[in-house]
């Protein structure tokens, strides 16, 4: 097996109601504009503050941005839960329980010429303390005050990720329940 085909990631596809209908690699999925299963992961401290993090520049989409804790997508044959664990270690260095809050289903035209259309499920964790993000992943990292976060997004748009814009108000209310 050449390297390139070592390194190469799949996605699962899947319908409006997220039934998978079928698997693409990673890329061409974003080429396309295929919708495809994906997570968000929020994680937040007892101060009530949302761990961010900026995505990498040499990401193959949204680098330099900021987002949330985390975010990516499960393997085939793998479970949300499994993949959301494996992710949140592999991007920032450390594991903590999980549950989902909502999904929501969101298409976006991005750099590179590529589209995000994700049936992306969200969920909450709590964890205190530094995480220890792989810096291929991660340029930087910082703890922010929902409120602090709302401002800001409104202020500079183009300093955050489309889905993060796109779903932190729903997960804002969730939170106020």
């Amino acid at each position: 097996m050449t390297q390139a085909l070592a390194t190469e990631e799949f996605v699962i596809l899947v319908d409006q109601s997220d039934r998978q209908v079928g698997v693409a690699e990673k890329l061409q999925a974003h080429l396309d504009g295929k919708l495809h299963r994906a997570f968000s992961i929020f994680v937040m401290n007892a101060k009530g503050e949302l761990l961010l993090q900026k995505r990498a520049k040499a990401k193959y989409h949204s680098g330099g941005l900021w987002t949330n804790t985390c975010c990516s997508h499960p393997r085939p044959n793998e479970t949300l839960e499994s993949a959301c664990d494996r992710r949140l270690q592999e991007e920032m260095g450390f594991s903590c329980e999980l549950k989902e809050l909502f999904s929501f289903v969101y298409h976006a035209k991005l750099d590179r010429g590529l589209i995000e259309h994700e049936y992306d499920h969200v969920f909450l964790g709590s964890y205190e303390g530094s995480p220890m993000p792989n810096p291929e992943e991660v340029e930087d990292w910082q703890w922010m005050g929902l409120k602090a976060l709302q401002t800001d997004i409104q202020q500079n748009p183009q300093h955050y990720t489309y889905w993060l814009r796109e779903c932190l108000e729903r997960f804002i209310e969730i939170l106020r329940g």
